[in-house]
């Protein structure tokens, strides 16, 4: 299995990983997610896809964790 850490990828193998996982019509079934803007500091090598994933869910709760399920 091919390694997706900065300091094992080059920024152009890093820009080819996320061009992957952006859909053909870039919509993401109607959410506002920009991928370019959510793996920008992945593709500077200053984040790691991890930390970049964790810093996207932060924000988000489920229902059970608002009522204290």
């Amino acid at each position: 299995m091919k390694s997706y850490l900065i300091k094992d990828t080059t920024k152009e193998e890093r820009i080819a990983l996320i061009r992957e996982w952006i859909p053909v019509d870039e919509n993401l079934d109607g959410n506002d997610i920009d991928l370019w803007d959510m793996y920008d500091p992945y593709i500077k090598g200053e984040k790691e896809i991890a930390e970049c994933n964790a810093a996207f869910n932060e924000g988000f709760y489920e229902e059970s964790d608002l009522r204290g399920n």
